[in-house]
């Protein structure tokens, strides 16, 4: 009999701190996996566990309601016997005692422990980062405030950061009717995560809708008055002007329990393919993991939404003693205007690989591959639908390709 099966076990419970995308899956898949015992959700924040894509997105621009954020009902909880601890910040973890401590002196103990406790946006100290109108963007309240602000229009908006989340809000305020300039270190944006021809695509779809791009750039000094921003001197020595700021420059992993409790940390937890940490009986999963994959064998950690469903379910079926592993391919999308954009593959492998298109750039429409040594490595197909499995099946399968079938679009997928 498996610890997770036994009778003290089943007494002590499932603990999982973190009330996201990554938390709200684990419970859910302990219960379809038959474990009838505690299951506990510690969630810092005062919500019903929810998921962060929307926040960026249809939920920003008013097009999604609160029911777009919830992975399940507010109810699945109570009726599946599942506690979410709301508001309330875990402090400290006991792996010799199998106990976490939460900041209001409780003390829970654990037969296994998931750690899906996400990450924090990237702090960097501007002058003026203090002011009001100055915003971070990473949490259900943020994007409430946001929307509040942004949906009325008329703001001038200084977007520092030239990620996806960064395209994805300057995308979604110009529609609101924004003006909106962005700020990156990169030369064109998105060229760290697709290289510079592809993010140029996204670039000239945000110029055609008057968003304005000073790169590469960062901010100086945020400048204000009367304790309110109203402009930002860039490190290029241009002024904007704005009445609003949104700092959106990465994040960085909440590993503080983890480390605390002696665990190893290297760019976030690092845990096995099953998802456990060097403690056995605690495990890490979500953005705050940096997990083993099966197929590149290296550690890599992924802070989308797939990868928070996915980690879950895997970390789930490891507590309960199940034989299972993270090798699903990673995938993300995006929705920016009229672009809409989905990507699965290794991220890290695509630096030295050839870029193959099938489709028209010009039209934005067209599938990207990045190929390495003759194996497609990732794939990324925008404004065409219905062929993430052929590209997942490419991936997975590391089959060698004929570059010129694979940019051919009388070539099907499934041939190559």
């Amino acid at each position: 009999m498996s610890e997770s099966s036994s009778p003290a076990a089943q007494d002590a419970g499932m603990v999982i701190i973190g009330g996201g995308l990554t938390g709200a899956t684990a419970a859910h898949t302990l219960r379809e996996e038959g474990w009838t015992g505690p299951v506990t959700i510690v969630a810092d924040e005062q919500e019903t566990p929810y998921q962060r894509p929307p926040l960026s997105k249809g939920f920003l621009a008013g097009k999604e309601g609160e029911d777009a954020l919830l992975p399940y009902p507010a109810n699945w909880y109570p009726e599946n016997n599942v506690t979410v601890l709301e508001g309330t910040a875990a402090t400290a973890v006991d792996p010799a005692g199998h106990t976490a401590t939460l900041a209001d002196g409780t003390v829970l103990p654990y037969a296994k422990l998931l750690l899906a406790t996400g990450a924090t946006p990237r702090v960097i100290p501007f002058p003026g980062v203090d002011l009001d109108g100055v915003h971070y963007f990473r949490t259900k309240a943020d994007s409430v405030a946001m929307k509040a602000l942004l949906s009325a229009g008329g703001h001038n908006l200084v977007m520092i950061g030239s990620g996806w989340i960064g395209m994805e809000i300057a995308a979604t305020a110009t529609e609101l009717g924004n003006k909106v300039t962005l700020l990156g270190l990169e030369d064109v944006p998105l060229s760290v995560a697709i290289g510079n021809e592809l993010g140029r695509v996204f670039a000239s779809r945000h110029e055609e809708a008057g968003v304005k791009f000073v790169l590469p750039s960062s901010a100086k000094e945020i400048q204000g008055t009367g304790g309110k921003v109203t402009s930002v001197l860039t490190t290029t020595g241009e002024v904007l002007p704005a009445d609003l700021v949104i700092v959106a420059v990465g994040v960085v992993p909440n590993t503080g329990l983890a480390k605390d409790a002696g665990l190893t940390i290297s760019n976030g937890i690092q845990v096995s393919a099953s998802l456990q940490t060097s403690d056995p009986d605690i495990l890490a999963a979500g953005d705050v993991a940096n997990a083993l994959h099966p197929v590149t064998g290296a550690y890599a950690r992924s802070e989308h939404w797939a990868n928070a469903i996915a980690s879950g379910k895997v970390a789930a079926r490891t507590m309960l003693g199940k034989d299972d592993v993270l090798d699903d391919i990673p995938y993300f999308y995006t929705d920016q205007f009229d672009l809409g954009m989905e990507y699965s593959g290794f991220g890290a492998l695509t630096k030295d690989a050839e870029l193959v298109v099938r489709g028209s750039l010009e039209k934005r429409e067209f599938i990207a591959f990045w190929v390495l040594e003759g194996r497609v490595v990732a794939g990324m197909n925008v404004n065409i639908w219905d062929v993430q499995d052929a590209i997942k099946d490419l991936i997975s399968s590391q089959r060698t390709v004929d570059t010129a079938k694979l940019a051919d679009p009388q070539t099907p997928l499934g041939d190559i």
